[in-house]
């Protein structure tokens, strides 16, 4: 049995708008620094999603950067 990071994660809207509260990119990039500090900075990281019912991986191919129009809130 190992230690490994999970992003749980859960459906909860179908366009960004939609969503709510998220991270920032230097949000999300100081929490990896903290745990990879504290823990290891060879953990893997995995999404957790329904309640860890499926799982999945994140490669460098799964972060994108795109622009949309954008939506009214």
């Amino acid at each position: 049995m190992g230690k490994y990071v999970f992003i749980d994660t859960e459906r909860t809207g179908y366009e960004p708008c939609q969503v709510g509260e998220t991270l920032t990119v230097g949000e999300l990039a100081e929490m990896f620094s903290l745990i990879a500090d504290r823990e290891s900075e060879d953990m893997k990281v995995y999404l957790r999603n329904d309640d860890g019912y499926t799982y999945g991986g994140i490669t460098e191919y799964d972060v994108n950067v795109a622009e949309v129009e954008e939506w009214e809130d």
